[in-house]
């Protein structure tokens, strides 16, 4: 592990801090603390306000190449951007998808005229992207995915049935990166293709799924010859599952930092609480803070270790990268039950009617779905086996 702060990189972090203290305020003072993790339904108008703003300061894509428009900023000084931006409370970023898995695509596969069509649009916060991967039946095994592409040369474009489920946020965004088949006969990773595709036609529909906590952030998406044009697939057809797996080492970036220090905000939240009810003097609940302390720390330095490795030189993620979402998401499933725990009877009472949730009420309720989206932890067993220790593949009935 080589990442390490330079005296320039401090002076970098005070500049960070102090911006978004002097921003933090007015209007968006409200923001502060929301918009995570099963709240992010909560403020979507200012939270796109804030997106502009920070644009404005010239603090969206920190870590794109000045080329591109962004700021050209080193590992240690993306890490220490995310990191100040958790510990200030600042919001979840409603343009997260398009910052960070979106743009890093287009800028390492894309076309020069896919970059200069959807990438300002990103940077200056006014277009928000969706992320069009799983489906009923293609959650954690994304090769598995149904919905078709073919393409229509009369009209020079490509025309998509099909459904996507679990879609963050599709009911607020211009765009919807979309993995589907462009071959019909296709199995597998095979014959896939990925492609860029307007959200307001008439070819799609946004059903908003109701959650247990009572917010509906995730979305069905149907596609009913929905269209994108010739030139907006990324790569040729068939690319689509490199393309996929390189956005996906892309989402095992420099943002896992600031969503550990979101996770350490949490877990500041679960002691303030446990001190104020006296849950901190139960010999249990003071070693089961401890436990989550110490594999919050043991998860920072993995990740410091993962980025300071290389990824394969096919875009593989390396070893590190492939059991960090295993580890997050046991571990936040588990703080949000000893969230409810700390909170005692307390928990299990509503601040006010309809469904008024408290931020450790809505934790314990939200993480129960870590362990599954993004990949069910039994999948991401799996991908240790067999990509990272080489084990026999799964036998695969079809």
């Amino acid at each position: 592990m080589k990442l390490s702060f330079s005296a320039e990189d401090e002076r970098f972090r005070t500049e960070v801090a102090d911006w978004l203290a002097a921003n933090l305020t007015g209007e968006f003072a409200q923001l502060k603390f929301r918009g995570g993790p099963g709240d992010e339904h909560s403020f979507p108008d200012e939270r796109k306000r804030w997106e502009q703003r920070l644009a404005e300061g010239g603090w969206t894509c920190v870590g794109w190449p000045k080329a591109h428009g962004g700021r050209g900023c080193s590992i240690e000084q993306q890490v220490i951007f995310f990191e100040e931006y958790a510990r200030a409370g600042a919001p979840g970023r409603v343009g997260h998808i398009g910052e960070g898995l979106t743009g890093p695509t287009l800028i390492a596969f894309g076309t020069p005229e896919q970059q200069a069509r959807y990438l300002p649009g990103i940077l200056n916060g006014t277009e928000l992207w969706c992320q069009g991967y799983s489906e009923p039946g293609a959650g954690s095994d994304l090769a598995n995915v149904k919905t078709k592409a073919r393409f229509d040369a009369e009209h020079n474009r490509w025309v998509i049935n099909g459904q996507k489920v679990w879609t963050s946020l599709a009911h607020e965004s211009d765009y919807c990166f979309v993995i589907a088949r462009t071959d019909p006969d296709s199995v597998g990773h095979k014959g896939l293709g990925f492609f860029l595709v307007k959200m307001d036609q008439p070819g799609i529909e946004v059903r908003p799924i109701q959650q247990i906590t009572g917010s509906s952030e995730f979305n069905e998406v149907f596609f009913d010859d929905a269209v994108c044009g010739a030139g907006d697939i990324v790569g040729a057809p068939g690319d689509g599952w490199k393309v996929a797996m390189g956005l996906l080492g892309f989402e095992r970036g420099v943002s896992t930092l600031g969503q550990q220090m979101q996770f350490q905000n949490e877990l500041d939240e679960v002691i303030r609480v446990a001190k104020e009810n006296g849950k901190d003097r139960d010999p249990v609940i003071r070693q089961r803070i401890a436990k989550a302390h110490a594999e919050l720390k043991i998860m920072r330095y993995n990740s410091l270790r993962m980025l300071s490795g290389q990824s394969g030189s096919d875009g593989s993620l390396q070893r590190e990268a492939l059991i960090y979402k295993l580890f997050w998401a046991t571990w936040h499933r588990s703080l949000g039950e000893l969230a409810i725990d700390v909170c005692g009877q307390q928990g299990q009472l509503l601040e006010a009617a309809p469904y008024a949730l408290n931020r450790l009420q809505s934790l314990f309720l939200y993480v129960r779905s870590d362990t599954i989206y993004g990949g069910s932890n039994q999948i991401q067993r799996n991908i240790i086996a067999e990509r990272g220790l080489e084990m026999p593949r799964e036998p695969r009935w079809r």
